[in-house]
Protein backbone atom coordinates (compact mmCIF):
# COMPACT_ATOMS: atom_id res chain seq x y z
CA UNK A 1 0.00 0.00 0.00
CA UNK A 2 1.27 3.28 -1.18
CA UNK A 3 1.71 5.93 1.70
CA UNK A 4 -0.91 8.70 1.12
CA UNK A 5 1.63 11.67 0.84
CA UNK A 6 3.39 9.62 -2.19
CA UNK A 7 0.10 9.09 -3.89
CA UNK A 8 -0.78 13.13 -3.49
CA UNK A 9 2.45 14.00 -4.76
CA UNK A 10 2.10 11.63 -7.56
CA UNK A 11 -1.28 13.33 -8.52
CA UNK A 12 0.56 17.01 -8.61
CA UNK A 13 3.25 15.43 -10.89
CA UNK A 14 0.79 13.56 -13.58
CA UNK A 15 -0.98 16.94 -13.13
CA UNK A 16 2.19 18.99 -13.93
CA UNK A 17 2.74 16.22 -17.01
CA UNK A 18 -0.52 17.08 -18.46
CA UNK A 19 0.32 20.75 -18.54
CA UNK A 20 4.28 20.17 -19.89
CA UNK A 21 2.41 18.62 -22.95
CA UNK A 22 -0.07 21.05 -23.18
CA UNK A 23 2.50 23.83 -22.93
CA UNK A 24 4.32 22.30 -25.40
CA UNK A 25 1.86 22.52 -27.61
CA UNK A 26 0.61 25.92 -26.72
CA UNK A 27 3.81 27.97 -27.14
CA UNK A 28 5.09 26.22 -30.38
CA UNK A 29 2.42 28.56 -31.94
CA UNK A 30 2.12 31.41 -29.18
CA UNK A 31 5.54 32.32 -29.89
CA UNK A 32 4.89 32.99 -33.55
CA UNK A 33 1.23 33.98 -33.40
CA UNK A 34 1.77 37.40 -32.57
CA UNK A 35 3.76 37.86 -35.59
CA UNK A 36 1.89 35.83 -37.65
CA UNK A 37 -1.63 38.04 -36.73
CA UNK A 38 0.45 41.31 -38.04
CA UNK A 39 2.33 40.19 -41.06
CA UNK A 40 0.40 37.38 -42.76
CA UNK A 41 -2.69 38.52 -41.75
CA UNK A 42 -1.77 42.51 -41.93
CA UNK A 43 -3.26 43.32 -38.33
CA UNK A 44 -1.65 46.02 -35.89
CA UNK A 45 -0.78 46.64 -32.73
CA UNK A 46 -4.09 47.35 -31.63
CA UNK A 47 -5.89 44.79 -33.06
CA UNK A 48 -2.89 42.45 -31.78
CA UNK A 49 -4.29 43.65 -28.16
CA UNK A 50 -7.58 42.75 -28.86
CA UNK A 51 -6.87 39.32 -29.35
CA UNK A 52 -5.02 38.74 -26.71
CA UNK A 53 -6.99 40.90 -24.48
CA UNK A 54 -10.30 39.70 -25.57
CA UNK A 55 -9.66 36.01 -25.60
CA UNK A 56 -8.03 36.29 -22.16
CA UNK A 57 -10.94 38.13 -21.26
CA UNK A 58 -13.11 35.46 -22.10
CA UNK A 59 -10.96 32.71 -21.09
CA UNK A 60 -10.97 33.98 -17.66
CA UNK A 61 -14.78 34.83 -17.22
CA UNK A 62 -15.22 30.80 -18.44
CA UNK A 63 -13.36 29.89 -15.63
CA UNK A 64 -15.43 31.98 -12.99
CA UNK A 65 -18.52 29.73 -14.12
CA UNK A 66 -16.21 26.29 -14.03
CA UNK A 67 -14.48 26.97 -10.97
CA UNK A 68 -18.02 27.36 -9.35
CA UNK A 69 -19.63 24.47 -11.28
CA UNK A 70 -16.84 21.92 -9.87
CA UNK A 71 -17.98 23.63 -6.12
CA UNK A 72 -21.59 22.69 -6.97
CA UNK A 73 -20.71 18.72 -8.19
CA UNK A 74 -17.88 18.13 -5.75
CA UNK A 75 -16.03 17.17 -8.71
CA UNK A 76 -12.87 18.61 -11.01
CA UNK A 77 -11.39 16.18 -13.36
CA UNK A 78 -14.58 16.01 -15.94
CA UNK A 79 -14.23 19.85 -16.24
CA UNK A 80 -10.32 19.65 -16.41
CA UNK A 81 -10.65 17.01 -19.31
CA UNK A 82 -13.36 18.77 -21.33
CA UNK A 83 -11.31 22.18 -21.08
CA UNK A 84 -7.60 20.57 -22.49
CA UNK A 85 -9.31 18.50 -24.82
CA UNK A 86 -11.54 21.82 -26.50
CA UNK A 87 -8.12 23.35 -26.51
CA UNK A 88 -6.23 20.49 -28.23
CA UNK A 89 -8.89 20.88 -31.03
CA UNK A 90 -9.12 24.50 -31.44
CA UNK A 91 -5.30 24.74 -31.79
CA UNK A 92 -4.64 23.49 -35.09
CA UNK A 93 -6.83 25.68 -36.91
CA UNK A 94 -5.03 29.08 -37.27
CA UNK A 95 -3.42 27.00 -39.94
CA UNK A 96 -6.70 27.97 -42.22
CA UNK A 97 -6.73 31.59 -41.18
CA UNK A 98 -7.23 34.03 -43.38
CA UNK A 99 -7.68 36.81 -41.90
CA UNK A 100 -7.40 38.21 -38.34
CA UNK A 101 -10.74 37.55 -37.47
CA UNK A 102 -10.82 33.98 -38.31
CA UNK A 103 -7.41 34.10 -35.78
CA UNK A 104 -9.23 36.03 -33.39
CA UNK A 105 -12.42 33.21 -33.75
CA UNK A 106 -9.56 30.30 -33.09
CA UNK A 107 -8.01 31.88 -29.93
CA UNK A 108 -11.68 32.69 -28.25
CA UNK A 109 -12.22 29.08 -28.70
CA UNK A 110 -8.63 27.88 -27.31
CA UNK A 111 -9.23 30.46 -24.53
CA UNK A 112 -12.93 28.94 -23.33
CA UNK A 113 -11.28 25.36 -23.56
CA UNK A 114 -8.58 27.15 -21.10
CA UNK A 115 -11.02 28.95 -18.84
CA UNK A 116 -12.90 25.53 -18.57
CA UNK A 117 -9.73 23.48 -17.47
CA UNK A 118 -8.33 26.03 -15.12
CA UNK A 119 -10.14 26.46 -11.98
CA UNK A 120 -11.24 22.86 -11.72
CA UNK A 121 -7.47 21.82 -12.20
CA UNK A 122 -5.89 24.57 -9.55
CA UNK A 123 -8.76 23.28 -7.29
CA UNK A 124 -7.52 19.67 -7.54
CA UNK A 125 -3.64 20.49 -7.06
CA UNK A 126 -4.61 22.43 -3.65
CA UNK A 127 -6.99 19.52 -2.81
CA UNK A 128 -4.63 17.10 -4.14
CA UNK A 129 -2.17 18.66 -0.56
CA UNK A 130 -2.06 20.24 2.86
CA UNK A 131 -2.02 24.23 3.04
CA UNK A 132 1.48 23.86 4.41
CA UNK A 133 2.99 22.28 0.69
CA UNK A 134 0.67 24.31 -1.39
CA UNK A 135 3.32 26.50 -2.56
CA UNK A 136 5.57 23.77 -3.33
CA UNK A 137 2.61 21.73 -5.16
CA UNK A 138 1.70 25.13 -7.49
CA UNK A 139 5.27 26.09 -7.90
CA UNK A 140 6.23 22.08 -8.91
CA UNK A 141 3.30 22.32 -11.17
CA UNK A 142 4.19 25.58 -12.80
CA UNK A 143 7.58 24.43 -13.43
CA UNK A 144 6.69 21.58 -15.33
CA UNK A 145 4.09 23.77 -16.89
CA UNK A 146 7.04 26.24 -18.18
CA UNK A 147 9.08 23.28 -18.82
CA UNK A 148 6.78 22.81 -22.18
CA UNK A 149 6.84 26.51 -22.66
CA UNK A 150 10.85 26.08 -23.09
CA UNK A 151 10.78 23.18 -25.60
CA UNK A 152 7.55 24.34 -27.33
CA UNK A 153 9.15 27.74 -29.14
CA UNK A 154 12.21 25.89 -29.46
CA UNK A 155 10.62 23.03 -31.72
CA UNK A 156 8.48 25.94 -33.52
CA UNK A 157 12.45 27.46 -33.98
CA UNK A 158 13.81 24.04 -35.57
CA UNK A 159 11.03 23.74 -37.84
CA UNK A 160 10.80 27.03 -39.20
CA UNK A 161 13.81 25.67 -40.92
CA UNK A 162 11.84 22.97 -43.01
CA UNK A 163 8.20 24.41 -42.87
CA UNK A 164 6.19 27.44 -43.64
CA UNK A 165 4.44 29.08 -40.44
CA UNK A 166 0.85 27.48 -40.83
CA UNK A 167 2.72 24.08 -40.91
CA UNK A 168 3.26 24.68 -36.99
CA UNK A 169 -0.13 25.09 -36.33
CA UNK A 170 -0.98 21.41 -36.97
CA UNK A 171 2.35 19.76 -35.57
CA UNK A 172 1.21 20.95 -32.38
CA UNK A 173 -2.06 18.46 -32.34
CA UNK A 174 0.92 15.66 -31.23
CA UNK A 175 1.75 17.30 -28.04
CA UNK A 176 -1.50 18.19 -27.31
CA UNK A 177 -3.03 14.64 -27.68
CA UNK A 178 -0.35 13.07 -25.38
CA UNK A 179 -1.48 15.48 -22.68
CA UNK A 180 -5.37 14.05 -22.96
CA UNK A 181 -3.99 10.42 -22.81
CA UNK A 182 -1.95 11.31 -19.27
CA UNK A 183 -4.72 13.31 -17.69
CA UNK A 184 -7.70 10.46 -18.64
CA UNK A 185 -5.39 7.52 -17.88
CA UNK A 186 -3.26 8.78 -14.55
CA UNK A 187 -4.62 12.04 -12.80
CA UNK A 188 -7.05 11.12 -9.75
CA UNK A 189 -10.22 13.50 -8.68
CA UNK A 190 -9.85 13.70 -5.21
CA UNK A 191 -13.28 13.50 -3.18
CA UNK A 192 -14.98 16.73 -2.00
CA UNK A 193 -18.40 17.83 -0.10
CA UNK A 194 -20.21 19.21 -2.70
CA UNK A 195 -21.03 22.92 -1.58
CA UNK A 196 -24.95 22.03 -1.36
CA UNK A 197 -25.94 26.61 -0.98
CA UNK A 198 -26.41 28.53 -3.89
CA UNK A 199 -24.05 29.89 -6.48
CA UNK A 200 -24.54 33.58 -5.33
CA UNK A 201 -24.11 32.41 -1.47
CA UNK A 202 -21.09 31.10 -2.71
CA UNK A 203 -19.98 34.27 -4.21
CA UNK A 204 -21.11 36.57 -1.03
CA UNK A 205 -19.25 33.88 0.89
CA UNK A 206 -15.85 34.52 -0.95
CA UNK A 207 -16.12 38.13 -1.84
CA UNK A 208 -15.02 39.26 1.41
CA UNK A 209 -11.91 40.37 3.92
CA UNK A 210 -8.59 39.89 2.94
CA UNK A 211 -9.49 37.67 0.05
CA UNK A 212 -11.78 40.82 -1.69
CA UNK A 213 -8.52 43.58 -0.62
CA UNK A 214 -6.21 41.16 -2.04
CA UNK A 215 -8.22 40.81 -5.71
CA UNK A 216 -8.74 44.70 -5.64
CA UNK A 217 -4.72 45.12 -5.46
CA UNK A 218 -4.21 42.47 -7.82
CA UNK A 219 -6.80 44.51 -10.40
CA UNK A 220 -4.76 47.95 -9.69
CA UNK A 221 -1.74 45.75 -11.30
CA UNK A 222 -3.05 43.71 -13.76
CA UNK A 223 -4.77 46.99 -15.69
CA UNK A 224 -1.45 47.76 -16.42
CA UNK A 225 0.06 44.57 -17.00
CA UNK A 226 0.54 43.83 -20.96
CA UNK A 227 1.37 40.12 -21.96
CA UNK A 228 4.29 38.89 -23.29
CA UNK A 229 3.04 39.28 -26.96
CA UNK A 230 4.61 43.17 -26.85
CA UNK A 231 7.15 41.46 -25.66
CA UNK A 232 8.10 39.79 -28.68
CA UNK A 233 6.92 42.61 -30.95
CA UNK A 234 9.12 45.12 -29.32
CA UNK A 235 12.07 42.77 -29.97
CA UNK A 236 11.36 42.80 -33.73
CA UNK A 237 10.87 46.59 -33.43
CA UNK A 238 14.58 46.93 -32.00
CA UNK A 239 15.78 44.48 -35.04
CA UNK A 240 15.97 41.23 -34.51
CA UNK A 241 14.92 38.91 -37.32
CA UNK A 242 11.79 37.18 -36.84
CA UNK A 243 12.67 33.85 -37.43
CA UNK A 244 14.58 34.65 -34.19
CA UNK A 245 11.81 35.70 -32.30
CA UNK A 246 10.56 32.43 -30.93
CA UNK A 247 13.92 32.77 -28.87
CA UNK A 248 12.99 35.42 -27.20
CA UNK A 249 10.12 33.62 -26.20
CA UNK A 250 12.08 30.99 -24.95
CA UNK A 251 13.82 33.41 -22.53
CA UNK A 252 10.60 34.23 -21.34
CA UNK A 253 9.71 30.75 -20.56
CA UNK A 254 12.89 29.68 -19.62
CA UNK A 255 13.21 31.89 -16.61
CA UNK A 256 9.19 31.50 -15.87
CA UNK A 257 10.58 27.52 -14.99
CA UNK A 258 13.36 28.54 -13.21
CA UNK A 259 11.46 30.88 -10.60
CA UNK A 260 8.60 28.86 -10.37
CA UNK A 261 9.51 26.07 -7.81
CA UNK A 262 11.74 28.18 -5.50
CA UNK A 263 8.91 31.03 -5.46
CA UNK A 264 6.39 28.66 -4.07
CA UNK A 265 8.83 27.37 -1.73
CA UNK A 266 9.76 31.23 -0.80
CA UNK A 267 6.24 31.32 -0.61
CA UNK A 268 5.53 28.92 2.33
CA UNK A 269 8.68 30.27 4.14
CA UNK A 270 8.30 33.87 4.10
CA UNK A 271 4.55 34.90 2.97
CA UNK A 272 2.92 34.77 -0.23
CA UNK A 273 2.28 38.78 -0.41
CA UNK A 274 6.11 39.40 -0.09
CA UNK A 275 6.85 37.20 -2.87
CA UNK A 276 4.46 39.25 -4.80
CA UNK A 277 6.12 42.18 -3.76
CA UNK A 278 9.29 41.23 -5.40
CA UNK A 279 6.99 40.10 -8.56
CA UNK A 280 5.50 43.85 -9.15
CA UNK A 281 9.13 45.37 -8.80
CA UNK A 282 10.18 43.21 -11.68
CA UNK A 283 7.96 43.53 -13.88
CA UNK A 284 8.23 47.97 -13.18
CA UNK A 285 12.01 47.29 -14.20
CA UNK A 286 10.43 45.59 -17.21
CA UNK A 287 8.56 48.93 -18.16
CA UNK A 288 11.27 51.18 -16.93
CA UNK A 289 13.70 49.87 -19.78
CA UNK A 290 11.39 49.60 -22.36
CA UNK A 291 10.19 53.23 -21.70
CA UNK A 292 14.04 54.23 -22.37
CA UNK A 293 14.11 53.08 -25.87
CA UNK A 294 17.62 51.46 -26.16
CA UNK A 295 18.38 50.62 -29.51
CA UNK A 296 20.24 47.30 -29.30
CA UNK A 297 18.92 44.13 -30.09
CA UNK A 298 19.87 42.39 -27.08
CA UNK A 299 17.41 44.34 -25.06
CA UNK A 300 15.08 42.62 -25.85
CA UNK A 301 16.13 39.31 -24.89
CA UNK A 302 16.84 41.67 -21.08
CA UNK A 303 13.46 42.32 -21.31
CA UNK A 304 12.24 38.79 -21.78
CA UNK A 305 14.54 37.48 -18.60
CA UNK A 306 13.01 39.78 -16.41
CA UNK A 307 9.48 39.81 -17.81
CA UNK A 308 10.22 35.71 -17.42
CA UNK A 309 11.04 35.85 -13.62
CA UNK A 310 8.02 38.24 -12.58
CA UNK A 311 5.69 36.25 -14.66
CA UNK A 312 6.73 32.91 -12.77
CA UNK A 313 6.88 34.19 -9.95
CA UNK A 314 3.40 35.95 -9.45
CA UNK A 315 1.63 33.37 -11.37
CA UNK A 316 2.49 31.02 -8.58
CA UNK A 317 2.07 33.23 -5.98
CA UNK A 318 -0.81 34.62 -6.53
CA UNK A 319 -2.27 31.15 -7.09
CA UNK A 320 -1.02 30.13 -3.74
CA UNK A 321 -2.69 33.06 -2.39
CA UNK A 322 -6.45 32.82 -3.34
CA UNK A 323 -6.28 28.52 -1.98
CA UNK A 324 -4.92 30.10 1.79
CA UNK A 325 -7.51 32.87 1.78
CA UNK A 326 -10.98 30.57 1.14
CA UNK A 327 -12.28 27.31 2.65
CA UNK A 328 -11.44 23.67 0.67
CA UNK A 329 -15.40 23.69 -0.77
CA UNK A 330 -15.07 26.86 -2.05
CA UNK A 331 -12.06 26.61 -3.17
CA UNK A 332 -13.60 26.52 -7.28
CA UNK A 333 -15.53 29.35 -6.57
CA UNK A 334 -12.58 31.59 -4.62
CA UNK A 335 -10.51 30.58 -8.28
CA UNK A 336 -12.91 31.42 -10.43
CA UNK A 337 -13.75 34.97 -9.10
CA UNK A 338 -9.55 35.55 -9.49
CA UNK A 339 -9.60 34.79 -13.10
CA UNK A 340 -12.37 36.75 -13.46
CA UNK A 341 -11.37 40.03 -12.46
CA UNK A 342 -7.89 39.40 -13.79
CA UNK A 343 -9.18 38.75 -17.28
CA UNK A 344 -11.10 41.46 -17.01
CA UNK A 345 -8.11 43.79 -16.15
CA UNK A 346 -5.93 41.82 -19.04
CA UNK A 347 -7.95 42.95 -21.51
CA UNK A 348 -8.33 46.56 -20.25
CA UNK A 349 -4.78 46.57 -20.07
CA UNK A 350 -3.81 44.85 -23.37
CA UNK A 351 -6.21 46.93 -25.37
CA UNK A 352 -4.83 50.23 -23.61
CA UNK A 353 -1.32 49.53 -23.92
CA UNK A 354 -1.81 48.47 -28.04
CA UNK A 355 -3.77 51.60 -28.84
CA UNK A 356 -1.36 53.77 -26.49
CA UNK A 357 1.71 52.11 -28.53
CA UNK A 358 -0.28 52.21 -31.95
CA UNK A 359 -1.35 55.96 -32.01
CA UNK A 360 1.29 57.81 -29.05
CA UNK A 361 4.22 55.80 -29.56
CA UNK A 362 5.60 52.96 -27.07
CA UNK A 363 7.21 55.42 -24.18
CA UNK A 364 3.61 56.12 -23.41
CA UNK A 365 2.44 52.94 -23.42
CA UNK A 366 5.05 51.74 -20.87
CA UNK A 367 4.73 55.10 -19.06
CA UNK A 368 1.21 53.46 -18.25
CA UNK A 369 2.21 50.01 -16.90
CA UNK A 370 4.85 52.26 -14.69
CA UNK A 371 2.47 54.21 -13.04
CA UNK A 372 -0.15 51.18 -12.90
CA UNK A 373 2.57 49.03 -11.03
CA UNK A 374 4.12 51.47 -8.86
CA UNK A 375 0.69 52.08 -7.67
CA UNK A 376 0.02 48.10 -7.12
CA UNK A 377 3.52 48.05 -5.23
CA UNK A 378 2.17 50.85 -2.27
CA UNK A 379 -1.35 49.24 -2.06
CA UNK A 380 0.57 45.76 -1.68
CA UNK A 381 3.11 47.15 0.99
CA UNK A 382 0.02 48.77 3.04
CA UNK A 383 -1.33 45.61 2.82
CA UNK A 384 1.25 43.37 4.37
CA UNK A 385 2.06 46.59 6.75
CA UNK A 386 -1.64 45.90 8.23
CA UNK A 387 -1.19 42.35 8.29
CA UNK A 388 1.83 42.42 10.02
CA UNK A 389 0.58 44.58 12.81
Amino acid sequence: MKEPGKHVWKNVRNLGFVSFFTDMSSEMIFGILPLFIMDDLGAGKAVLGLVEGMGEAVGYGTRTVSGTISDKIGKRKPLVLLGYGLSTIAKPFFALSASWAHAFGIRITDRVGKGIRTSPRDALLADSTDITNQGRAFGLHRTMDQAGAIVGPLIAFGLLYYFEIRDIFWFSLIPGIIALFILARHVKERKITPKKQSVFANFREVLRGKFLIFLLIMTVFSVGAFNFSFILVESSELGLNDNFVPLVYVVINMMHAVVGLPSGILADKIGTEKVILVSFALFLLTCVIGFFETEFVLVGFVMAAIFGLYHGMTVTSQRTMVSRYVSEQLRGTAFGMYYLFAGISFLVANLTFGALWDNLGSQLAFGYSIATTMTALILLSLFVARNRR
